[in-house]
């Protein structure tokens, strides 16, 4: 169920490799917050233009927000933030100076989702 995002700066086109991140985040789920990889979905947004700071230098930035459904403890949480954090540079070519930053947050109790027949 967990529902992935990840904004990214529209520098990074060429050195994100989305699908290698998108498994490796899903895994995470699986291991950290006892999520099922089929139930997983993952959007990439490119971002146009990001400030960092007082935008003086053109700076990279990947966020990743994780939502999932209430009921993982806050221990779990930080663990899974904790884990994609740690395996984001391995998805950039070159991450060195790319700011790199990761939510897990619980949906709210209206959210529903459906796979019409």
């Amino acid at each position: 169920m967990p529902q992935i995002t990840v904004d990214h700066s529209a520098s990074l086109d060429d050195r994100l490799d989305r699908a290698g991140l998108a498994g490796a985040v899903h895994q995470a789920c699986v291991d950290e917050v006892a999520a099922r990889i089929p139930a997983c979905k993952t959007r990439f947004r490119r971002v146009e233009e990001t400030v960092v700071g007082d935008g003086s230098a053109d700076e990279a930035v990947v966020h990743v927000e994780i939502a999932l459904l209430a009921g993982r403890t806050e221990e779990a949480r930080t663990a899974l933030t904790e884990a994609v954090l740690a395996l984001l540079p391995a998805h950039i070519k070159e991450p060195g100076g790319v700011h790199l930053s990761v939510e897990v947050r619980n949906l709210e109790p209206a959210y529903r989702s459906a796979v019409p027949a």
